[in-house]
């Protein structure tokens, strides 16, 4: 078994920790892909080898964020708070489009001492971690001061998180797959949502209450892991 994990929009890879440490309980081999947002370059990942089952493990913009060529590869996906496309039609999109682009002004207008970028970030994670506090175990890209690198590549992905309008480009139509949701998630609307699942029809699902966009349950790698693990 191996597994490839990929974090999504203002994440990092030290976010699998959890599940690194599980996958290494289990014998099975993880890798963790990273954007970039902070000083830290770009992971890029790929497959080990051609034998034994390939998982992708993805939360929210995650599987875009994948090259197709690794994407396609994959004989099962497991999806965690993620979507079919961001925006969804009509008013509500458009108010939610225009503060997309609030976000992308904030993170490139910074002046010396200005912190306008971190302060977006930070009512970002907050608002993904409720209605649980933003007490998450790695210190993430709010951690220390944005290069101007990490904010471009959050600004790129940002208009890349608009522009989703259905599953990725490479998404391995014969896969099983695992749609894990919170159901207090303030991120993902709920059109988004249904319109994951239209697409994924026949996609195994588990809603965690009383959680929202990030996850943070005490229970999600063990449930995450015992789907993988009972894969045929």
């Amino acid at each position: 078994m191996q597994l490839i994990a990929m974090h999504g929009w203002a994440g990092d890879a030290q976010g699998w920790a959890g599940f690194l440490s599980d996958w290494r309980a289990r014998g099975w081999r993880g890798q963790c892909a990273d954007r970039g947002y902070t000083a830290q370059p770009p992971l890029a990942v790929d497959w080990l080898s051609e034998g034994g089952l390939k998982v992708v493990v993805a939360h929210s913009l995650g599987p875009h964020l994948l090259p197709p060529a690794v994407l396609e590869q994959a004989d099962a996906v497991v999806l965690l708070a993620s979507f079919g496309r961001f925006l969804p039609q009509g008013k509500g999109g458009r108010r939610l489009a225009a503060a997309v682009a609030t976000m992308a002004d904030q993170l490139m207008a910074d002046q010396i001492g200005g912190d306008q970028a971190g302060t977006m970030l930070r009512s970002f994670l907050e608002r993904s971690a409720a209605p649980q506090a933003p007490s998450l175990p790695w210190p993430g890209i709010t951690a220390t001061p944005l290069l101007e690198t990490g904010r471009r590549r959050l600004v790129e992905d940002l208009a890349l998180l608009a522009a989703t309008t259905g599953l990725p480009a490479g998404f391995p139509t014969r896969a099983r797959v695992l749609i894990v949701e919170g159901r207090e998630d303030q991120i993902v609307v709920p059109e988004a949502r249904r319109l994951l699942g239209e697409a994924l029809p026949d996609a195994d699902r588990l809603e965690l209450a009383g959680v929202g966009h990030c996850l943070l349950s005490s229970a999600l790698v063990g449930m995450v892991d015992a789907w993988i693990g009972g894969l045929p």
